[in-house]
């Protein structure tokens, strides 16, 4: 791929302001970025395949990029020849190369971003994002003491998730980021010729080395392997950048003259559902949880370990130079370090004993080590001992004039203990509702012979389950034989209630409810809580019960169903031990799956209004759990314009949010990246808390407007996916789905059932099957139809009172900025190949007929609304980047769409599965996000 010719922006206006230009010459160096790895993959794929592959490969690019450019339809029927002349062996190859440029495209891409980030925190008054929010505060009369007190309650926590989006095995990740850091270096570094010469020759290696590693996993994820993934973050990114971020807050504001004492409190917290999430994974089991535990606790005690053994190499202070504090002294004298090479030096000898203790403590845990300790020493009992200790060094170098050592790697040591303490993550645990109602109902059943707990109507098993709570005596009897399922509910308790015990109470602080649905949905939770000690009868609670409310009826209901619970003595009592705070949890990807793209951001929007109001009445503190996936067909998008078009008094300094598959990677791979994200989070919830806490309160025609476009989108969304026979049909024959559950991207099946309706399907496999054909259909689909209809019935409105909407209301305007990127990656030409997958003409074309008809109306009351030309007007770099996409990925659909063919005719040989999975994980990386 020698990409000498590349989709051309010659016809392009050219632009005026500064930092258009700037950003179109960071364009025009990602661009010449992606010549130096397309030339090195070309050159890789023709020593590697041969001359002729190399030239077909050319011959297709070259095709279609002439086709996209020029709209050329020789040059379109042209490269649906040569695809379809292929053999399958030189599908696979061509295949694989197409894919790797993705790959390859996306690292440049990457970078670009980078260099952007870095040239606009050069020219503000700070340092990011965050430096920008907080001078907006002071502009606003907001204190830096305000500002100290805001973060003394404030939460900010990103939870990592292992839902199987990301189809990149992390081997193919790890020589990514090597190549990325070779852009980096020589993006940032003035190379000699030497060193060019080698730069050159080291990317040549990576791109080889890749060339020559399986792009697909050949075996499948195993929990332990997800948790594996999740834990190389924190290599990446968390452990660093988490405590450098919030230090430096810490420093702005003193710098901004606040007077409060003490160091700011530690806001940002990291969450995990890896390794503790039931809910549809029956592969995670008490001891799977109790091994992920172990390996979170690993990860940062070896991390404590290591940044202790070099602050101990650099604290080399002699007693007779320097004077130390008496606490010291003594702390130095408890070391069971006898050196004599250490003896006049008190700080080594403490940090020695620190290190001591913790590696006992490592030990305690069931925690390998790789450095022994110097000696024997007492394990410590919390990490509270542990900080105590790092405190003693921090204020002897600080009262003996040594200030500026005591904010180096000691500094950053001891605010990563305060972050991440003996267990790295704060684990959640969850499970569906169903699975806590029939492990209730056994035990109740068991206790109370002649009972039928799923007989009972909601009033009786709410008295039922509040009377439990009370009583002292244990509803689980051992002399009762109880189902594997009861078992395993059970097990895992008490594996929280261990954790609890070993590790401190942030390492499972809740326990999420999927599809809640009522109030005694919670209180099973409670009483299951009970059993292993984790809720008191005297109404004390461990661990934050949380509901999450995933359909459309069940968002209606949330705020209706959390009045009652707080109106309730018995669970008011268990909130109330938890600092009066109630956590419940929003699902975006379900209630997409269930009302599609419009109604579900709306109803989750009023969802949020209700509860707001509902716990404003209880004097009750609201934390919105956002479980948002990476696509916007399931919740995803920018997080920053997400959380600003909150409605007011829904954050109130307390967030917590999904991080999903692909996402991950994309945000956290990187460490300055990543920082910039985790300030993009911290800054958010700044400034929808303090600057502008009420400031939602849209007008009433406003909030009516919207609901009667949420009604007309919603009958159209259900309409055709639930109402219209012969849509499952429709989807299980147009799109991957079958072959999307070969792939080996996770431990969770895709299905919660076993059966082919849509309501069973899991939302990531649907979602990612509709990006795959390019309908993109979860993440606009009804919108187009609904406007029509509205304006024809409101003539006095129509398109102006829209465009008003979009221009106010900063939800209205996330809702179109969505929509209007899903729709510039979509292809209704590409599409319709899909379609004639569908082996029943007249259900194919009643189907996609339907289906092309909204995707044109949505696009044409799309722009008009938003006053644009084409989608992604408003974005050039993104509409360059998705344009110059294209040429790449439409060979790839093609492909697919032969091989499919291929496949379902029963073609035994298995390089046609092969390169379906190939094509799969290529259409994901043009993309750059899966489900």
């Amino acid at each position: 791929m020698s990409l000498q010719t590349v989709p051309s922006d010659s016809t392009e206006p050219r632009p005026n302001r500064p930092e258009d230009v700037q950003a179109l010459e960071a364009d025009a160096r990602m661009r010449d970025d992606i010549r130096l790895l397309g030339r090195i993959l070309g050159d890789t794929v023709r020593d590697q395949e041969g001359a002729d592959v190399f030239d077909l490969v050319e011959r297709i690019r070259q095709t279609s990029i002439r086709f996209h450019r020029d709209e050329d339809r020789l040059a379109r029927r042209e490269l649906e020849q040569i695809l379809d002349s292929m053999s399958t062996s030189e599908t696979v190859r061509i295949v694989r190369a197409f894919s790797y440029f993705s790959h390859l495209a996306n690292i440049a891409e990457d970078q670009n971003n980078i260099r952007q980030m870095r040239a606009r925190a050069a020219k503000s008054s700070g340092s990011g994002v965050l430096a920008d929010t907080l001078a907006h505060a002071k502009a606003a009369g907001v204190g830096p003491d305000q500002l100290r007190n805001f973060f003394k309650t404030a939460l900010v926590s990103p939870v990592l998730t292992a839902h199987p989006t990301e189809v990149r095995r992390k081997s193919t990740m790890d020589r990514e980021m090597e190549v990325a850091g070779l852009l980096d270096r020589r993006e940032r570094v003035a190379l000699t010729a030497e060193e060019a010469a080698a730069s050159d020759e080291q990317l040549r290696r990576e791109v080889l080395t890749l060339w020559q590693t399986n792009l697909l996993r050949r075996t499948k994820l195993t929990v332990l392997d997800e948790v594996a993934n999740g834990l190389s973050f924190y290599d990446y990114t968390f452990l660093r950048e988490v405590p450098r971020l919030v230090n430096a807050l810490e420093d702005r504001l003193e710098e901004d003259g606040a007077q409060a004492a003490g160091e700011l409190a530690s806001f940002l917290r990291m969450g995990s559902w890896i390794g503790g999430d039931r809910d549809g994974n029956p592969f995670v089991t008490a001891d799977v949880m109790r091994g992920t535990l172990r390996l979170q606790s690993s990860r940062v005690m070896q991390f404590y370990l290591n940044e202790l053994h070099v602050l101990g190499s650099e604290l080399s202070i002699a007693a007779h130079l320097a004077d130390v504090s008496e606490e010291l002294r003594n702390l130095a004298e408890r070391s069971p370090d006898t050196s004599p090479h250490r003896s006049g030096e008190p700080y080594r000898l403490a940090v020695s004993g620190i290190y001591a203790r913790l590696a006992a403590t490592a030990e305690m845990l069931e925690v390998e080590i790789t450095r022994r300790p110097v000696g024997k020493a007492a394990p410590y009992a919390s990490v509270k001992e542990l900080q105590a200790d790092l405190d003693v060094l921090h204020r002897s170098l600080i009262s003996n004039n040594a200030r500026v050592i005591a904010r180096g790697r000691l500094r950053l040591l001891r605010r990563a203990v305060d972050c991440f303490g003996f267990h790295l993550a704060r684990l959640d645990i969850r499970q569906n509702s169903a699975v806590h109602e029939r492990t209730i109902a056994e035990l109740m059943d068991a206790a109370n012979p002649g009972m039928s707990y799923l007989a009972l109507g909601e009033d009786a098993r709410i008295s039922l389950l509040t009377n439990e709570l009370r009583s002292t005596r244990a509803l689980v009897s051992p002399f009762v034989k109880y189902s594997d399922e009861t078992m395993g509910e059970l097990n895992l308790f008490h594996a929280a209630a261990e954790a609890h015990a070993k590790f401190g109470s942030d390492a499972i602080p809740q326990c999420i409810i999927s599809m809640c649905k009522g109030m005694s949905d919670m209180l099973e939770v409670a009483v299951l809580l009970k059993e292993v000690g984790l809720v008191h009868p005297s109404g004390r609670s461990a661990v934050n019960i949380v509901p999450l409310f995933e359909t459309i009826e069940d968002l209606q209901a949330s705020s209706g169903i959390m009045d009652r619970m707080l109106s309730l003595h018995d669970y008011r009592r268990l909130v109330d031990s938890r600092g009066s705070v109630q956590e419940v949890m929003l699902g975006y990807s379900d209630s997409n799956k269930d009302g599609g793209f419009v109604t579900s951001g709306w109803e989750l929007y009023k969802a949020e209004i209700g509860l707001v109001e509902v716990f404003e009445r209880h004097h009750v503190r609201l934390r919105l759990f956002h479980g948002r996936g990476g696509s916007v067909g399931r919740g995803g998008g920018p997080s920053y314009d997400a959380i600003i078009a909150q409605p007011g008094g829904a954050v109130n300094g307390q967030i917590r949010i999904t991080e999903q598959g692909e996402i991950i990677s994309s945000k956290y791979s990187n460490a300055e990246v990543g920082r910039n994200n985790l300030e993009i989070l911290a800054a958010a919830t700044l400034e929808a808390s303090l600057l502008h806490p009420r400031q939602s309160a849209p007008r009433r025609e406003y909030l009516v407007a919207m609901d009667e476009l949420s009604n007309l989108a919603f009958k159209a969304y259900r309409g055709l996916v639930y109402e219209t026979e012969g849509f499952v049909d429709y989807f299980w024959a147009s799109t991957v789905i079958n072959e999307i559950a070969t792939l080996n991207i996770g431990s969770r099946p895709a299905s919660r059932k076993k059966t082919r309706a849509i309501e069973d399907l899991r939302a990531i496999p649907w979602v990612f099957s509709w990006a795959q054909c390019r309908l993109m259909l979860p993440g606009w689909y009804g919108f187009g139809s609904a406007v029509e209809q509205w304006i024809a019935e409101h003539p006095d409105k129509g398109m102006p009172f829209l465009k008003e909407l979009y221009q106010e209301w900063p939800f209205f305007r996330m809702l179109l900025s969505n929509m209007d990127m899903v729709l510039a990656k979509s292809s209704i030409a590409i599409a319709s190949r899909y379609a004639e997958l569908v082996p029943d003409e007249a259900l194919r074309e009643k189907i996609f007929g339907r289906i092309r008809r909204e995707w044109h109306s949505c696009i044409e009351t799309l722009l008009d609304i938003m006053g644009q030309d084409r989608l992604l007007q408003g974005n050039p770099l993104l509409e360059r980047s998705v344009r110059h996409r294209f040429p790449y990925l439409d060979p790839l659909n093609h492909v697919q769409v032969e091989l499919l063919k291929e496949h379902r005719a029963q073609n035994p040989d298995e390089q046609v599965l092969r390169g379906i999975q190939l094509t799969i994980n290529g259409i994901s990386a043009g993309l750059r996000n899966t489900g």
